[in-house]
């Protein structure tokens, strides 16, 4: 008598599917998730449904604007995601593995940042990382990171925008200068209120300025001639004698310390801390990559970063 046929196994699940299934519901949007893997929309919709005939089990709900995790998505995201960090487990114990940054890294950042703290030591990071290659990309315009494809992204100031993972670089210490010519033409404001009186030279649409005084906190709506996009026309404007600004000092750090700008109103602390931050995309698991690159501009930045430090001047 023939023995009964042992049941084929179970179909091994596909680490491709996975990855697209927990990337298309951490960013609640598979296109996304798709662009992430090299893969069309279509390919990455297509995978999904492959996982989910393959479960037995609907994981996710779709409507035209969206998708979320139904819940038997909820119960399958904790074990693929622990799955996942099995597999990169697996794959980093075996030779160099994933223990060493490798692949394409695209980073944002604004342009005048850019070139002068970041840019002279990119051929320092492609040095001591062979495997990475780097896609540096300087514009004052805010990207969407997962929309355009990009790792990461340098960004000042306050941060927004709450679905991105961010970590503080360095701090970025603001002051209020003019030029000394600008002094003598129009005298030096003792009180944040004076700048209403002022030629102020205004980024973008800030024009309220919040100041901390004895007083408590204050705001003045200010006014000038000249606004501009980019930090560096401001700087020349202010160098030039015209008007007084809001400055970084690792833009300005120079030009104080030769006396071509000057500070003002120093008893009147800004009321909102800015930094400079290192931003990436919410994601199970960040490429080494990406999280190399970030060590290396805090280390490189130091704290105090270095155009604070009175040894750098």
């Amino acid at each position: 008598m023939a023995a009964d046929p042992i049941p084929a196994p179970d179909k091994p699940l596909d680490l491709l599917d996975v990855g697209l299934f927990v990337r298309a519901a951490l960013l609640a949007n598979v296109s996304a998730a798709g662009r992430e893997f090299g893969v069309s929309a279509a390919v990455a919709s297509a995978r999904i449904a492959q996982l989910e005939r393959q479960l037995g089990a609907r994981l996710l709900h779709r409507t035209t604007r969206r998708i979320s995790l139904t819940q038997d998505g909820e119960v399958f995201m904790a074990r693929a995601e622990a799955l996942l960090s099995a597999a990169d487990a697996a794959r980093a114990s075996v030779g160099r593995g994933r223990s060493e940054p490798y692949g394409r890294l695209k980073v944002s950042m604004s342009s005048s940042f850019g070139r002068q703290h970041v840019a002279p030591v990119i051929p320092a990071f492609l040095r001591r990382y062979p495997s990475v290659s780097l896609d540096l990309r300087l514009s004052d315009e805010i990207v969407d990171l997962v929309d355009d494809g990009y790792d990461v992204a340098i960004r000042l100031g306050a941060l927004k925008d709450s679905t991105l993972v961010a970590r503080k670089l360095a701090t970025n210490r603001r002051v209020l200068c003019c030029s000394p010519a600008y002094l003598a033409e129009h005298g030096m404001p003792r009180h944040p209120a004076d700048l209403a009186q002022h030629e102020c030279v205004i980024l973008g649409d800030q024009r309220d300025w919040s100041f901390v005084t004895p007083q408590g906190p204050l705001t003045v709506r200010v006014g000038g001639r000249l606004v501009a996009s980019n930090g560096e026309a401001i700087r020349e404007a202010l160098v030039d004698g015209f008007g007084i600004a809001i400055k970084s000092t690792w833009d300005v750090g120079p030009l104080l310390a030769s006396g071509a700008l000057v500070t003002v109103l120093d008893d009147y602390p800004f009321a909102n801390d800015v930094a400079i931050w290192a931003v990436y995309p919410s994601r199970a698991h960040v490429p080494l990559k990406t999280l190399a690159f970030i060590a290396f501009l805090a280390e490189h930045f130091g704290d105090p970063p270095y155009w604070d430090r009175a040894d750098a001047r």
